[in-house]
């Protein structure tokens, strides 16, 4: 007995877990995982595509993730065990999931040509093509039912339904016929892909989604070749089912998220980049914004999940609808003389011009606290025209027309509020346009900047 127990301590040593051994402990619940990835990823698109439904490159997307999606639950035993039972069909479950992969390889491949063609191009070439899809496809669904109707497949099998039959009549045809179909789309598909990344003037954003697919579907080549070799095995002697049940569900797995990745990657991103930009826009209005608000005692009314975009909306019509209160207090010879100041201290057209701007814009605030109102010529409008050869609106100089002055400012409302937000640089504008009034203008435009509104 002392000689068997080295034998029998060795046997209850716990034994290192393999590769194959980890996929084959966890084959029940492995397929679950990308699911939840592919679900979650639904969900966050979902919106998207509900909001834009007139948008088909965005409803094809979601379809492609609802099959994506359905091949990984029905693939799942307890899923395949269900089928099985609810239909009173053993092996049901197999050509059930074989339709569902083979119309996503399908629905993959038009796709790709529809997205890269673009959905305006119906020359004979691309219908031809897209043509040819739908029908080979939707012909190998077809023959899948009639292989599965003339094979004879009794005994239930839930994770190797494609090595253990692959010797009998029918079924053979069957898995080689959806595994070859598989094959050539992915194939096809890749080589889109791949010759599609080598276009030069690519949105880098839509780059990338296609370097995810292309890495995704090479991924798909590779379970391919698994299963195929598993069957092939079978036909010569040989035992390498592992090559199906251990290696081919993690490359099926890692495949399915980042093709999903890749389809997703351009619109969200696209998504996710317009939302950046519109809350870009609402901070970039802060400045002028405040200062707006200290003028009117109240600024928009604040609401509970309010979409940037609603926000961007509300603030531009407060700032235009202070703009225009403030109006017949804007001198537009201060705006001539600190657009010249600007130009001189060094700064180019466009930011001398935001600059004037901005220092017109304050005068105007600090005249309107201080109750002082600018007699208006001419029109009754309360501008007071310049008299200078500078126009930082770029209108006529010698009529200084108050209503371009007016659409000069609500048109760049950015640029102004972007130089308020530099009180410095308007600071020094300010108080160089003021030292060249100061002979003729007793020094009202003299005062520093020291308005609140820009300082906040």
């Amino acid at each position: 007995m002392s000689d068997l127990a080295p034998v029998a301590a060795r046997l209850t040593e716990p034994q290192a877990l393999t590769p194959a051994g980890f996929v084959n402990d966890f084959y029940p619940s492995f397929w679950w995982i990308p699911a939840g990835i592919l679900a979650a990823a639904l969900a966050i698109k979902l919106p998207s595509i509900i909001r834009l439904w007139t948008d088909p490159l965005l409803r094809a997307v979601g379809g492609l993730l609802v099959l994506a999606l359905s091949v990984f639950v029905f693939v799942a035993p307890s899923t395949i065990a269900w089928v099985n039972r609810v239909t009173g069909v053993p092996n049901i479950s197999g050509p059930w999931v074989y339709s569902l992969l083979t119309a996503f390889c399908g629905s993959c491949l038009l796709l790709i040509i529809t997205w890269r063609n673009g959905l305006s191009d119906r020359s004979p070439r691309t219908r031809a093509a897209m043509r040819w899809v739908l029908g080979t496809y939707a012909a190998v669904i077809a023959a899948l039912w009639i292989l599965f109707a003339l094979a004879d497949m009794p005994e239930e099998r839930l994770r190797d339904l494609d090595t253990h039959y692959a010797n009998t009549p029918y079924a053979r045809e069957m898995i080689v016929l959806y595994l070859l179909a598989h094959t050539v789309a992915t194939l096809i598909t890749n080589a889109l892909i791949w010759n599609w990344v080598r276009t030069d003037g690519l949105d880098s954003l839509l780059r990338w989604g296609l370097k995810f697919l292309g890495v995704g579907y090479a991924l798909q080549l590779a379970f391919d070749a698994a299963k195929l070799s598993a069957v092939g095995g079978r036909w010569t002697g040989r035992d390498l089912d592992w090559l199906s049940t251990a290696v081919a569900p993690p490359l099926a797995c890692l495949s399915a998220i980042l093709i999903a990745v890749g389809f997703i990657l351009p619109h969200t991103g696209q998504y996710l980049h317009d939302r950046r930009q519109v809350r870009d826009a609402v901070r970039e209005l802060r400045p002028l914004y405040r200062l707006m608000k200290a003028g009117s005692g109240g600024g928009v009314p604040r609401v509970l999940r309010t979409p940037p975009e609603l926000r961007l909306i509300r603030r531009e019509t407060f700032i235009r609808d202070g703009l225009l209160t403030l109006s017949r207090f804007v001198d537009a010879d201060l705006r001539a003389r600190s657009y010249e100041a600007a130009l001189a201290l060094g700064h180019p057209p466009d930011r001398a011009k935001a600059l004037a701007a901005a220092v017109a814009v304050l005068d105007a605030a600090d005249a309107r606290s201080q109750g002082r109102e600018l007699d208006g010529e001419g029109d009754g409008s309360g501008f007071r025209p310049s008299s200078g050869s500078g126009s930082p609106s770029g209108s006529g100089s010698g009529s200084g027309s108050g209503e371009a002055d007016t659409t000069d400012l609500l048109r760049d409302i950015g640029a102004v509020s972007r130089a308020l937000g530099h009180p410095d640089e308007v600071r020094a504008v300010r108080e160089r346009a003021a030292a060249v009034a100061a002979p003729a203008d007793g020094g009202r435009a003299g005062d520093p900047v020291g308005h609140e509104g820009t300082e906040r």
